[in-house]
């Protein structure tokens, strides 16, 4: 069994209307957010074996803060092709990744994100920003992936429902 963790990045800053998409940091919502994520996966025993994230800033930085905060000791693997995201390019680069990593967490954007959860799960959940799904899959390979399981939904954590 492979594990899938799919995480949307935390909130973001709209306060410079200059810069482009990929290029909004943070909010001050979304940098305290995103560290409560990486405790909730520490706290769960959910530390992911690899992260694959968008080169969105915001997603990055998401990444990142995840990432100190819960333990996660690997690199954090950036994907143009994650940006701004589909279910088939999330298949394509999971599908990619080694048999050895039992649960890959992904770091990206809407509406992708809950199309893809939806296409593994048969489960349409609303995922805002930091929120956090974790899906079991019924395959030994990241290759099967492609075959698009019928995976399991075994959580969904949003943020502001966090003590």
């Amino acid at each position: 069994m492979k594990e899938l963790l799919i995480l949307r990045h935390a909130k973001s800053s709209w306060s410079n209307p200059s810069l482009a998409d990929i290029d909004r940091p943070l909010n001050k919502r979304g940098k305290r957010d995103a560290p409560r994520i990486g405790a909730l996966l520490r706290d769960q025993d959910l530390v992911p074996d690899l992260i694959l994230c968008s080169p969105a800033v915001r997603a990055k930085k998401t990444a990142q803060a995840v990432s100190n905060e819960s333990g996660y000791e690997g690199e954090i693997e950036i994907h143009d092709d994650l940006y701004p995201g589909d279910p088939s390019t999330y298949l394509e680069i999971l599908a990619s990744s080694p048999d050895e990593i039992d649960r890959a967490m992904i770091v990206g954007h809407n509406p992708g994100l809950e199309e893809f959860l939806d296409a593994l799960t048969g489960e349409s959940a609303r995922l805002p920003t930091s929120a956090l799904a974790q899906i079991r899959l019924p395959i030994h390979d990241w290759a099967e992936i492609n075959q698009l399981p019928t995976g399991n939904l075994i959580n969904l954590w949003w943020v502001k429902e966090l003590k």
